[in-house]
């Protein structure tokens, strides 16, 4: 166990603490059902005042654990860190070793769905660089900013955060990549499927950071923490690299102190030091209470912890089998309010420094030049594209889509005038002159209109810049997959069959069905938890059934929502048979609408009745995919007398293509989905110039 120092009260802590009020270690916490990764939610993770989950890095570690056999358990961390620690230290103890900063580059991944900035979650750069701004005071213990203390053990950790100024392709960047992706929301296991393997910058060379809006919005974020190495026969890296990084919700990024009357922060968590409670889990700080009623976190200064604190304690409480010592609810790696902390302390900087010396990608940070000043050229401009996502409308569909293109100025004349040439499916160029004023790194968006009978593909590059040729052409191109929006299924009948089965927390789901104009024609929830405690046999929710008669010649919208934002499905407790789920069906029960359970904080279907019209290859109902949702295989059926598609494309969510496929014979319309992430894809099948786009979801 770790030795106990007497120390002083900041002043600085006990005047925050007049003026805020937070719970003792003895009060009575919320008992949480929910999962994150699979993983039961640790009670202290929930902060009992306002039910925020303060860090899920604990629940996220045993995820890796379990998917990577091969990764260090705790235990083995530790027993590989402790020597390595007390080197370094015994190193500081007899100043042998040069007191240095180590510079780490930093890339944050704005990831929004279509939203201009400033817009959520997309926020404006100011408010990014405010979060790189407090976690330098926090891990420098700034003097004259809310990052310094006064406390005896209190240390400037001798790490500082610069975003990084060279992308992986060598381009000049401020560290900024905004990605749009088809999705407004996301969940925990998303973030690991889809958006950190499609985002990813080399976790060698840069430390990620991700801002996102989470599915669960009470969710504020967390970190991966670091890898060991030199314990034989094992890799530690294996399949962890392209998610190393840190996570958190737009509304808790960055510090409402420097707001320029852009940002979109929510107290009491809007001061950025959920962010540097997070990168101190990447540099391998442990909870201050060691994850363990008066546990260890390794660090022989901090004080020994009940349990986590939160808000500002006052009184605060004393350390474990103690009467003289106090803890540490100032320490960042407590969950505390983001007023209250301002300690790292000199056992934790031990730590650190061990960590970043030793750890896999964390050494490489020490030297990697990302942060370094590139040489700029007085005209450059950067061309990007943003993602295409399939859309199924209610609207007309008029065989057209809106593509945006993204222009920065990466040249240090301000940009007026660009000259862009587009291809639409390896046509001839299109050209598109753009006038405006962007300064160094700023951009603006371009919208185009495409006009398409089916998707395909788009080529952009720039020509010319501010009237002459642009200087650096590596960053002068960018292409990509468009979607043009496709009607909704239509059906010839008008009695629908609507079945819920609730999992146990009822509370958290509603639904509603409305027509083209919006207006709701049926709709329920939220209804009763039946959930009651993890030992007690909860009641199963009755099976929820409506009959609708809806009005020929509409269209139509069922939409469900999850408060929750972890869908219906899964860690419901009721067994396999049981799990929550809904479906649409025809009155007879032969024709299958939609179905489904397992999606984010909400999931969405058009369909239409009665359409007038000729059936079409485009418009026919009875071309579907089974089983749908699927966990392995999944067919695709079209009526005998349409004969053989041509041939299929698979699209991800993010509109890129997965794979291709020519069809011979029958059997080519059996996809082995099985090698597939988890997730939402698109089938398109073409049959001569005719296109059906068909979405699936994989288990």
């Amino acid at each position: 166990m770790k030795t106990t120092f007497s120390i002083s009260i900041d002043k600085f802590f006990v005047l925050i603490c007049i003026f805020t009020l937070g719970l003792a270690y003895s009060q009575t916490q919320k008992t949480t059902k929910k999962t994150l990764f699979g993983k039961a939610l640790n009670t202290e993770s929930v902060d009992p005042k306002d039910g925020y989950i303060r860090c899920a890095t604990t629940e996220y570690e045993k995820f890796l654990q379990e998917k990577n056999p091969s990764r260090m358990t705790d235990p083995q961390f530790e027993a590989w860190a402790t020597p390595l620690v007390k080197r370094y230290t015994a190193l500081r103890l007899t100043s042998k070793t040069a007191v240095t900063t180590i510079t780490i580059p930093v890339v944050v991944h704005v990831i929004y769905n279509g939203q201009a900035i400033g817009v959520a979650p997309n926020i404006t750069d100011a408010q990014v660089k405010s979060q790189i701004l407090v976690m330098n005071q926090d891990y420098g213990k700034m003097q004259g900013t809310p990052g310094y203390n006064t406390n005896p053990v209190g240390a400037n950790t001798l790490i500082q955060f610069v975003l990084a100024q060279q992308d992986p392709n060598g381009n000049p960047t401020n560290g900024i990549d905004r990605v749009s992706l088809c999705q407004d929301s996301w969940s925990d296991t998303e973030m690991d499927t889809t958006v950190k393997p499609a985002t990813i910058w080399d976790p060698t060379q840069y430390m990620n950071m991700w801002c996102i809006q989470f599915a669960d919005n009470t969710l504020l974020g967390y970190a991966q923490f670091p890898d060991a190495s030199g314990l034989s026969g094992l890799n530690y890296t294996n399949g962890t690299s392209n998610s190393d990084g840190v996570v958190a919700n737009y509304s808790v990024f960055g510090s409402i102190d420097y707001n320029d009357g852009t940002f979109l922060l929510n107290a009491p968590y809007n001061r950025g030091r959920t962010m540097s409670h997070e990168v101190g889990h990447f540099l391998g700080l442990r909870h201050i209470w060691g994850d363990a009623t008066c546990g260890d976190d390794y660090c022989a200064d901090t004080p020994v912890h009940h349990t986590a604190n939160y808000g500002c304690p006052s009184p605060v409480p004393l350390s474990c089998n103690s009467t003289t010592v106090y803890e540490m609810p100032q320490n960042y790696m407590d969950y505390t309010d983001d007023l209250c902390m301002n300690i790292f302390t000199q056992n934790q900087t031990d730590r650190i420094t061990a960590v970043m010396n030793n750890s896999p990608r964390r050494n490489t940070l020490k030297t990697s030049i990302k942060s370094s000043p590139m040489t700029l050229f007085a005209n450059d401009a950067e061309v990007k594209l943003e993602t295409s996502c399939p859309l199924t409308t209610c609207g007309t569909v008029t065989n057209q889509t809106i593509q945006r293109i993204i222009l920065y100025n990466r040249g240090t004349n301000n940009l007026t005038s660009a000259s862009l040439n587009y291809s639409i499916n390896g046509a001839s160029n299109t050209v598109y002159n753009w006038a405006g004023n962007l300064a160094t790194n700023e951009c603006a968006a371009i919208d185009i209109t495409i006009n398409s009978a089916t998707n395909g593909s788009i080529a952009v590059s720039i020509a010319t810049v501010n009237g002459v040729t642009d200087q650096r052409s590596s960053n002068n191109t960018a292409s990509g997959n468009f979607f043009i929006p496709i009607a909704p299924a239509n059906y010839t009948f008008t009695g629908f069959v609507y079945r819920l089965q609730q999992d146990y927390w009822g509370s958290e789901t509603t639904w509603d069905l409305k027509n083209s104009s919006g207006v709701t024609l049926y709709s329920g929830g939220p209804y009763t938890d039946t959930y009651v405690n993890a030992t007690t046999i909860s009641v199963v929710p009755a099976l929820i059934t409506k009959n609708w008669t809806l009005a020929s010649n509409q269209c139509y919208t069922f939409t469900i929502h999850d408060k929750s934002g972890d869908g219906i499905c899964c860690g419901t407790g009721l067994g396999s048979s049981g799990d929550g789920f809904y479906d649409i069906k025809s009155t007879n029960g032969l024709t299958v609408v939609t179905s489904g359970a397992k999606f984010a904080s909400s999931q969405s279907y058009s369909f239409t009745t009665n359409t007038l019209g000729t059936a079409t290859f485009e418009t026919l109902n009875d071309i579907y995919l089974y089983p749908n949702p699927t966990k392995e295989t999944i067919n695709i059926v079209i009526p005998s007398n349409f004969g053989l598609p041509n041939s299929f494309t698979i699209y991800n969510s993010l509109g890129q293509t997965i794979s291709q496929k020519e069809v011979a014979k029958e059997t080519d319309l059996t996809v082995n989905t099985s090698a597939f992430s988890n997730g939402v894809y698109f089938i398109t099948v073409a049959k001569c110039d005719s296109k059906k786009t068909l979405q699936f979801i994989k288990e």
